[in-house]
């Protein structure tokens, strides 16, 4: 592909908000299916991008010319994606597909507004995944905000002001910080480039002290936990999943959730490999107090949208654990544990949505026997719960079972504890899949209820196929993204093994005295 695809990617949808921002605001069908037919098409582009993806090439492949965008601050417009991106480009697409398309009828109001605000979300998204330039990446980590907020604070529930602003509060607090350590990792990079950058090459190429490595750790991974979220920087995700529509909900867990897990495997793991290794016990710790806190809150919801939105906790501390397992496995199947987790869980908050269309309920207690009168629906319901709780067959064993072995070949004890969360997951889902679906139907509002239809089958037959197919035959997916992990894994082996050697004063060109230097480049932020 000589033609710039990634370009092409993250701005067709931009475009297609600009169309949309030119269509008569009373033509709803025409902005639905605009909006529909955009994200087909950029879901297209990244399967060709999948296709021709070169998985022995583990550099950035596919990438733009580098643009200079700000030329004074040294940033440029790059983009490239690797095999631990690859599989997150491919995935935003596809569920913002699915999550219009979930939308069809449950949004009808303020249409137009709605559906730009999708399309500029999965603009943001993309750009996360693809930035090779770290002002870049936290140009388009800030965008993304700007849509979902409208997307909980005007088409939520009750509580969506709170909630949407809690949302924004929660993740511009961690991306302050973040922007903080970009600019010191800015100011580091003259010795070892004709001018200061902040391409993600030239930072890559920086020797960090040790200690120094531990701010910038924390600067980064804060943002990132919270957008997690890691507990305990969980506490706005329910609100936020629970009031926002359901296109919301699919999208939030689907892709967004994954923006701060993915930054702990672009950023810190490579640029940070020695404070990497100091504080893996303390998230692993958080990451299994996740797992576990997740599902018991989980288990006493009396709402099935807040049941789910606990199983996220849950779920993202699972992806967390294997991170920092720090081996092949773990990390391997943290990525594809991202990956199922989207589908499965997006699936949920999908279905649920379908449902409450139908019953303008979600409480468990208002439901009985719903599959006497929608059996599809609850074939298909069962079949994303058992892909939740990790069924072998299914996409969410291939990813826990990646974690737990890479865990447990580090501490046999977080295995062991991991596994018990598994256990509490399939008590929470199947209690509430009882208890929904089976037994007797006696509410007069459940027995009226009508199976879900074609347009609802279309939107949700993709994400079983999805289901099994990464759940028979995961090579397809792995075999893509296991080289970049393994090239990830000798990266930080080697410059974990420089980095200790290195002496706190800064690196000064031959013809540069250190006299001339205020302040040295490792006294800290």
């Amino acid at each position: 592909m000589e033609w710039p695809v990634l370009n092409w990617i993250v701005f067709l949808p931009l475009i297609g908000a600009l169309i949309i921002l030119l269509l008569n605001g009373s033509r709803h069908n025409l902005i639905r299916w605009t909006a529909l037919v955009v994200s087909i098409v950029d879901f297209i582009l990244t399967l060709m991008l999948f296709v021709k993806f070169d998985p022995a090439d583990t550099g950035m492949q596919f990438m733009n010319d580098p643009v200079i965008w700000i030329g004074s601050f040294g940033a440029r417009f790059s983009l490239g994606v690797d095999g631990i991106s690859i599989l997150l480009v491919v995935l935003t697409p596809f569920l913002t597909a699915v999550a219009i398309a979930s939308a069809w009828t449950a949004i009808r109001e303020k249409i137009k507004g709605f559906m730009i605000s999708m399309l500029i979300l999965e603009t943001g998204m993309l750009g996360v995944f693809l930035a090779t330039d770290l002002f870049l990446f936290y140009v388009f980590w800030e965008v993304m905000l700007v849509p979902m907020y409208f997307l909980i604070g005007i088409w939520g529930g009750g509580r969506k002001i709170y909630a949407a602003v809690k949302f924004v509060l929660f993740t511009m607090f961690g991306s302050l910080l973040m922007l903080l350590a970009i600019i010191k990792l800015y100011l580091m990079t003259s010795p070892v480039s004709a001018m200061r950058t902040t391409d993600l090459g030239a930072i890559m190429n920086l020797s960090i002290a040790p200690d120094l490595q531990i701010w910038l750790f924390l600067a980064f991974g804060l943002a990132f936990a919270i957008k997690v979220p890691l507990f305990p920087f969980h506490t706005w995700l329910p609100d936020a999943h629970v009031e926002a529509p359901t296109a919301g909900s699919v999208i939030l867990a689907g892709v967004l959730l994954k923006m701060g897990t993915y930054g702990f495997l672009r950023f810190c793991l490579p640029l940070f490999p020695n404070a990497t290794v100091t504080f893996v016990p303390l998230i692993s710790i958080l990451a299994l107090i996740g797992i576990i806190y997740g599902a018991l809150i989980a288990m006493v919801q009396k709402d099935v949208k807040s049941l789910v939105a606990y199983s996220s906790v849950a779920h993202l501390g699972f992806v967390m654990l294997g991170m920092f397992a720090l081996n092949t496995q773990g990390i391997t199947g943290s990525i594809m544990q991202m990956i199922n987790h989207g589908i499965a869980t997006g699936a949920l908050f999908m279905l649920v949505g379908m449902i409450y269309e139908r019953r303008h309920t979600r409480l468990i207690a208002d439901f009985g026997g719903v599959s006497h009168v929608m059996p599809k629906f609850s074939v298909i319901f069962l079949i994303v719960t058992l892909a939740s709780i990790g069924l072998p067959g299914t996409n969410g064993f291939v990813g826990e079972f990646l974690i737990l072995l890479g865990t447990f070949k580090t501490n046999p004890v977080y295995a062991a504890i991991g596994t018990a969360g598994i256990v509490l997951a399939a008590v929470y889902m199947l209690w509430m899949v009882q208890r929904v679906f089976y037994g007797v139907c006696d509410k007069e509002e459940n027995k009226k209820l009508i199976d879900i239809n074609w347009r609802e089958l279309a939107v949700s037959v993709p994400l079983v196929i999805m289901i099994f197919w990464i759940g028979i035959y995961p090579r397809t997916f792995i075999d893509k993204i296991e080289p970049s992990v393994n090239k990830l894994i000798e990266i930080m082996k080697t410059r974990t093994a420089e980095e200790t050697l290195i002496d706190e004063a800064p690196i000064v060109p031959e013809n540069q005295d250190n006299s001339d230097h205020g302040l040295e480049e490792g006294d800290g932020l």
